[in-house]
Parts: structure tokens; C-alpha cells; sequence
């Protein structure tokens, strides 16, 4: 893949470039690097004529109107004011053309919403120029990330500071943090509930200089973002913090020490911990200049009609986190995302998937390859919803749960949050059923509670509740309720022990080596509880 992308050359120059300032003489650059760029708009005569003795075989224009009705081009970039993102989008959409919007997508969500909607009715590429998604090291650490080499994530941090170019047209949040926030979400697959955010306004009374702004999600996970162009050196840096190991992305270092891995973490003796170091990992990756990789990406989204990796839905998720941000930072107060939403944000679902009539999904729910959700079922934001599966007829599944490949969930079962669903889990909604007779009106009511995990290929049989965080393994045959905290495996299943809220299972004394979480005895055997001082 890295060598056809370095010798990458377009068929023929297809693009125009609207905005040729700051940031478009890159975009400009690149296109035309790639044989691609076709018109440059510019309404700065001196720029526009800049970049036409640069590159003397493109045309200028400085109507956006001109390109419009071009047939040769088939995309056009905007890297204009972002106050001016949605208008130019909308009017070449309209026009048939397919779009890259340098960040951030527009400025308000409803406008976002309808450049999505659009682009969807049109069958148009939209795409979000969140240049870091592009970048060889950051595509290794999400690969990292999910693999589970780091563990289970707890906290990150990014740091974009630097002495340089000073805006008046936008804040320093609005003007560097949009990268951190794509950022943050797609390595997390994940919204944040609330967002608090304090700043400085130094060089005018209105705009911020430097902001921080605290993501608090719902796994428990949390996130800062520290930005400033009053800094005395750049430094960009995300710090990802695991129970395993930490990664540090250094975007200034070279490119052979850009990505580390730190084996640190902590060991718990009783109730104190112990922290213990390693010499720090340097990860290989391959050098790539990072918006070359996403100008081929948007011309191969062109050719192939696939998706982009940075689309209108990933754009407009960022957008709300950026006004709830601001919003934080006029009013000095924490800001619920869910609350401050005034749209109901798309959903993904893959062109095989079927969706029935009467079928609510949640914002940022993603439904993948041959999946089928039956009328009356209801899915809550932030899903993931495997290949092959079934869900329904009237089904409720909560907020972030993960459903992985062929899994049928039946009427009668209802998931609550953040339940977790391993490969081929098999649920039933009648106990004793016979082809020949009909006992619909004898279902029994299967709940599974807030954060449970089912193994793969494990089987649930009607009627049962599984407790909250309760851990079914792998083959586990369950016939019975489950208790919160339960860890339950085998045929039928038995418990054979206790999990942490974390997904660690529990020492002898109720204790959590990985997180340091203590629990008590309930009033039985049976049953656990978390203890007061450690919540």
C-alpha cells in the first residue's frame, strides 16, 4: 500500500482548490503534486496570481460560481474561513460535486446535519480534512489501541502549543483543538457525556489564546486537551494512558522516535500502589508526509465511491464536542453533550445492512455488513452492530453496547448499557418451542444488565437476568440468573468466582490487582457490592 501510494498519480486533474492562504497552498501543492489540480478560486488577486505563476498549468478564477458548472471537475477542496464551510459545501453539492472540507466541517450542527443529508440524497462524497487520521504513526496507535496492547485505556492528554501564527477570525480552540477531538473520539469509539472547558483571553478580550477543556465519558475514561498559540516552544504531543502500557505520538520529534510505548504500569500491594517502570518502546513506522496520504485518500473516495475515513458523520460528532467546549467556556460550567444536541445525528449503516420500518438508532451507531434490525426494535447512541447480526422485532438494546458478528437477538431481550456481546452469543425467547405449535404468548423476558460481558458462543436461555458487569465465559450455557459482578462458565454455567467493574477478575479478598477497586460480601454468598470508599 505505502509504495502505490508514493507513486500515486492521477488519471487526470479533476479538483478545485476554493481558498489558496495559509493552509490551501499546502492542499494546492499536493493536488498538483499528484497531477489533480484542475482551478484554483481565490478572491486575493496578488494570491490567486501566486499560485497560477506556481503551477502555470491550472486555471483561476475568483468566482466559485466558474467551477461549478465544470464538468471536468469532479471534487472540490474548501479551505476558506470556516464561517463560510457550510454555504460553499451546500452549493457544490448541489452541483454534483464531491467534497473535502478542511477542518472544521462547518460551524454549527444543524448546518453540519444538512450537509450530511445532502451529500447522502446526492450520493456525493463528504469528507473532513482531520489531517492526524492520515498520519502513519497515529493509524499504528489506533492499531495498537485496538489490539489491546496498551490494555485498557484510562486517560489521555494532548498538548498543541505553540508561538506562532495569531487569529482573529476564530479562537485558539476552534483554530487547533478540532485535531485532538477527532482524535480523542476515534481512538476511544466514543462520545463524551459532558465537556468542561476554562481559558485565557490575553491579545483581545474576546478571543481565547489558550484553552483546556476536560471530555468525561461514560466507560470512565477521561480526556484533556491543553491548547495555546502564547507558548514559548511547539510542542504536539497525545499522551494515551493504559493499565498496561502508555503510548506518547511526538508529532516534533523525528520520524524514528515519533511513536513510543512506555511498559509502564501499577501493581497493587493490599490497597497501595506500586508503580513500575520500563525503558520506553520506539514503534516503527513508515515516513509519509500525512496530507499527501489524505488528498490521495479523498481522489481514491472519488474513483472507488467508498466512504472516507473522515467523513460528514465523523466531522459533525467533533463539531458538537468543539460548541459544547465553547459553550463551557462562555459559561464556566460543565456541559452535557446529550442535552445541548438540537438534532438527531446520522447513524452508519452499510449499504447490505437491512433497517426496517419503525426502527430508532442513536447518534454514532454503526450497523456493518448483512445485519437486519427489525421493526419496533430501538437502538441506543454509540453502538457497534457486527456483521450478520439480527436484532428484533421490538428489541431495546442501550447506549454503547457492542454486538459482534452473527449474533441474533430475539424479541423478549433487552440489553441494557454498555453490554458487550462476544461473536455467535445465542439468545432465546421460548423455552420449550415446537415448529408445530405456536407459543409466541409464552415468551419469557431475558435482561441483560448495564456493562455485562457474554463470551463468544455462549447461550442465554430465556428467562434469565445477567447482573450488572457480570462476566459470562466463553461456551457458558446460562439457564439461570446471574449475579452482579458474577463470573459464570460451563455447561450449565456456574459461578466460579467475581469481575471488577474493569473487566479484571477479583482476588480472594474482593480486591482488583489492576485498578486497586474493592468490593464487600453482599448479605449473602451470592451477591457482591463495591465498596463506598473506593467509588
Amino acid at each position: 500500500m505505502a509504495g502505490r501510494r508514493n507513486g500515486y498519480q492521477s488519471k487526470n486533474a479533476c479538483i478545485a482548490l476554493a481558498g489558496s492562504g495559509y493552509w490551501g497552498k499546502n492542499l494546492a501543492r499536493n493536488f498538483h503534486a499528484l497531477g489533480a489540480l484542475h482551478t484554483v478560486v481565490d478572491t486575493n488577486p496578488e494570491t490567486l496570481q501566486q499560485i497560477i505563476d506556481q503551477y502555470p498549468s491550472i486555471k483561476g478564477t475568483a468566482s466559485f460560481a466558474d467551477i461549478l458548472g465544470d464538468t471536468e471537475i469532479k471534487g472540490i477542496a474548501i479551505a476558506t474561513p470556516a464561517e463560510t464551510h457550510a454555504t460553499l459545501a451546500k452549493e457544490a453539492l448541489l452541483a454534483g460535486k464531491d467534497v473535502y472540507i478542511e477542518k472544521p466541517l462547518c460551524l454549527s450542527e444543524s448546518e453540519g446535519y444538512e450537509l450530511i443529508e445532502l451529500a447522502e440524497q446526492r450520493d456525493r462524497i463528504l469528507m473532513v480534512g482531520h489531517l492526524l487520521w492520515y498520519h502513519p504513526a497515529l493509524l499504528k496507535l489506533k492499531q495498537l489501541v485496538e489490539q489491546g496492547e496498551l490494555g485498557r485505556i484510562r486517560y489521555i492528554y494532548s498538548n498543541r502549543l505553540n508561538m506562532g501564527k495569531l487569529r482573529r477570525e476564530e479562537n485558539v480552540l476552534w483554530s487547533f483543538a478540532p485535531h485532538d477531538v477527532s482524535v480523542i473520539l476515534g481512538l476511544l469509539d466514543e462520545i463524551p457525556e459532558s465537556v468542561q472547558a476554562h481559558g485565557g483571553n490575553y491579545l483581545h478580550q474576546k478571543i481565547s489564546d489558550v484553552t483546556v477543556s476536560l471530555l468525561s465519558f461514560a466507560s470512565g475514561i477521561k480526556a484533556h486537551i491543553f491548547v495555546s498559540w502564547l507558548h514559548p516552544y511547539k510542542e504536539q504531543k497525545l499522551v494515551v494512558v493504559g493499565n498496561q502500557k502508555m503510548a506518547v505520538f511526538d508529532d516534533t520529534a523525528p520520524w524514528e522516535r515519533k511513536l513510543a510505548l512506555y511498559p509502564h504500569h501499577v501493581t497493587w500491594k493490599g490497597q497501595i500502589p506500586l508503580a513500575v517502570k520500563a525503558e520506553a518502546e520506539f514503534v516503527e513506522i513508515q515516513e509519509e508526509e500525512p496530507l499527501r496520504a489524505e488528498c490521495i485518500h479523498f481522489l481514491e473516495c472519488i474513483h472507488t465511491r467508498q466512504r472516507p475515513r473522515t467523513d460528514g458523520n465523523e466531522g459533525l460528532q467533533v463539531l458538537r464536542v468543539l460548541n459544547a467546549s465553547q459553550k463551557a467556556l462562555e459559561t464556566n460550567r460543565v456541559i452535557t453533550l446529550t442535552q445541548e444536541s438540537h438534532y438527531k445525528a446520522p447513524y452508519q449503516v452499510h449499504p447490505t445492512a437491512e433497517i426496517d420500518d419503525n426502527v430508532e438508532i442513536g447518534p454514532g451507531t454503526r450497523i456493518w455488513h448483512f445485519s437486519h434490525i427489525l421493526e419496533g426494535s430501538r437502538i441506543g447512541p454509540n453502538c457497534n452492530i457486527g456483521q450478520n447480526v439480527v436484532i428484533g422485532p421490538r428489541v431495546s438494546i442501550g447506549k454503547g453496547s457492542k454486538i459482534q458478528n452473527n449474533v441474533s437477538i430475539y424479541e423478549g431481550v433487552t440489553l441494557e448499557d454498555h453490554v458487550f456481546c462476544g461473536p455467535s452469543v445465542v439468545f432465546t425467547n421460548v423455552y420449550n418451542p415446537r415448529a408445530e405449535v405456536p407459543r409466541m404468548k409464552e415468551l419469557r423476558r431475558t435482561l441483560v444488565k448495564r456493562g455485562a460481558t457474554l463470551g463468544a458462543n455462549s447461550t442465554i436461555v430465556c428467562g434469565t437476568t445477567i447482573g450488572s458487569y457480570a462476566f459470562v465465559g466463553a461456551g457458558a450455557v446460562v439457564n439461570r440468573d446471574v449475579p452482579d459482578f458474577g463470573l459464570v462458565v460451563g455447561n450449565p454455567a456456574r459461578r466460579i468466582g467475581w469481575m471488577c467493574k474493569c473487566g479484571e477478575r477479583l482476588g480472594d479478598d474482593l480486591t482488583c490487582q489492576a485498578c486497586g477497586a474493592a468490593y464487600k460480601p453482599g448479605d449473602n454468598n451470592d451477591t457482591i457490592h463495591r465498596s463506598q470508599e473506593t467509588i
